[in-house]
């Protein structure tokens, strides 16, 4: 198991005439919150251990914008935007991967309207690839079942609901699927920039309501694919009292405890 952590600037990189495989877009979540940064850790390690070459931005790295946009300001998204898509035209970037499902629906699906055309994966969908095409060596072990929720933006949005579950199948851990799952799941309760405002008042938060869901399966891991339903869940438990019955892991730093 690597230890110490290779992470490139993509500064750095582009001076010596270098372009890397991908560009690992950290996003706002991981760049700030301790939790989003193990998830950003384990990645950068599975990477290094598939010998991927990858690069960040670091302090050139901007928000993509996703927030201002769900918030109904459309030019401070367009201006940071602008920016990022200029950044990228700069250092050449051809792939991007993301760790966050908003970061990958906005760079992918909304920067084409302003001129930005880039190859964009989320981690999950690269992280198949790197199984599929036996770049990284896999060790499955016996495992409790997991459950696992669906981001909105991954699944419901772009329709990427496969790609977690084949990662389980070839890890050899069983799923065992929320109620509300797949195209009929339910949002953690960050989506719409719900994570950066006071919420409406009503019977129950949401992510309060998906975490009694999820603790309802009787599993003690519920796999995540987005640093803020990560947050959002891990939130729910607590307010339900469950945090020590069931853990919120991501699906990379499950897939580096099979490495």
């Amino acid at each position: 198991m690597i230890t110490n952590i290779s992470i490139p600037l993509m500064a750095d990189v582009h001076s010596r005439g270098e372009k890397p495989e991908v560009l690992l877009w950290v996003g706002c979540s991981a760049s700030y919150d301790t939790r989003s940064q193990k998830i950003i850790r384990s990645l950068c390690k599975v990477l290094n251990i598939a010998n991927v070459s990858f690069a960040i931005l670091g302090d050139e790295e901007n928000c993509c914008g996703d927030p201002a946009r769900r918030a109904g300001n459309e030019f401070v998204f367009q201006m940071l935007a602008l920016q990022n898509i200029q950044l990228f035209n700069q250092y050449q970037i051809d792939k991007i991967l993301t760790i966050c499902p908003h970061g990958f629906n906005t760079l992918k699906n909304e920067y084409p309207e302003l001129g930005g055309n880039f190859k964009v994966q989320h981690h999950t969908q690269f992280l198949l690839e790197l199984i599929e095409h036996g770049r990284l060596k896999l060790n499955p072990k016996k495992s409790s079942s997991l459950t696992i929720h669906d981001s909105c933006y991954l699944g419901r949005v772009n329709g990427i609901y496969d790609v977690p579950r084949k990662i389980m199948e070839a890890l050899k851990i069983e799923v065992v699927e929320l109620e509300r799952n797949k195209k009929n799941g339910f949002c953690c309760g960050a989506g719409g920039s719900q994570m950066f405002k006071e919420e409406e008042k009503g019977l129950e938060r949401v992510n309060t309501n998906r975490a009694r869901e999820a603790a309802l399966t009787g599993c003690k891991t519920l796999a995540t694919n987005c640093p803020f339903c990560t947050t959002m869940l891990m939130d729910g438990l607590k307010d339900l009292d469950k945090e020590d019955n069931m853990e919120v892991r991501d699906i990379v730093e499950i897939l580096l405890d099979h490495i």
